[in-house]
């Protein structure tokens, strides 16, 4: 009961919407409530050794115990807690943070004594031990940005359906690969080049890593269905560039 009370009470403070302020505080209590749990858990094995005759000094101080949790793995949880403890005061990443850690990426909804637990885009849990963490790639804003520049063609005649078109495919991708995108897709609008072309400019917000998936369907798509409108459309003209945009910060 009071393994499920302190769960409970640390999920409803995880709960709220803290600012970023108290990012570093909703991320340690995390990781206390982890401990907590740990060592209730601890101790009552050792009450439960003891209605079998077994003291708890006995439990909590006989050598061959701590040589046996060793054998068992007590040096892995020690480098679990260690580098837990060090990524919350060196503040690599808080609950929420859009991370890349050991191979996975995914969102921080977990910190605890031995694992850092993320979700992935397509929603599962990945499970990933402290002791693991040696690099972390933080991606500020949450997702990585695409930009597509599509070069509009001279012939004012053309514009609107390719305009169309763009806005038609850009929808079907989006309806068809909707879990690589944080936000949906937007046309920005159109800009002129320093060389007087025309280009139609729009800003996609995807998930790290998912950007072969816009590759392979989206311009690919998008560049076939435009030759048929205008057959002198060439490849070039449509550009994919992806890059990690920062955080605002407060003036």
């Amino acid at each position: 009961m009071l393994v499920m009370a302190t769960r409970h009470l640390g999920n409803r403070i995880l709960s709220h919407r803290y600012t970023a302020a108290f990012s570093l505080a909703k991320t340690f209590m995390s990781f206390v409530v982890s401990t907590l749990i740990f060592t209730m858990y601890f101790v009552a094995l050792g009450l439960i050794f003891k209605e079998f005759g077994i003291s708890l000094t006995a439990y909590f101080a006989s050598a061959s115990i701590i040589a046996l949790a060793v054998g068992f793995g007590l040096q892995g949880l020690v480098q679990d807690v260690v580098t837990g403890l060090t990524i919350v005061f060196s503040k690599l990443f808080y609950l929420g943070d859009m991370v890349e850690i050991a191979g996975q990426t995914g969102i921080v909804s977990n910190f605890g004594v031995r694992f850092t637990v993320l979700v992935n885009y397509m929603g599962a849990e990945i499970f990933v031990p402290n002791r693991t963490i040696t690099n972390v790639v933080n991606y500020p804003r949450g997702y990585i940005r695409g930009i597509a520049e599509i070069q509009l063609p001279d012939d004012p005649g053309i514009v609107k359906s390719i305009e169309d078109c763009v806005a038609k495919v850009l929808q079907e991708n989006y309806d068809r690969f909707p879990g690589i995108h944080i936000k949906p897709p937007s046309i920005e609008g159109k800009y002129r080049s320093v060389s007087e072309k025309e280009f139609l400019k729009i800003k996609f917000r995807i998930w790290p890593g998912q950007g072969t998936i816009l590759e392979n369907s989206f311009k690919r798509e998008l560049i076939e269905a435009l030759k048929i409108i205008d057959p002198r459309y060439a490849d070039w003209m449509l550009v994919l560039n992806y890059e990690v945009e920062k955080k605002k910060t407060a003036l």
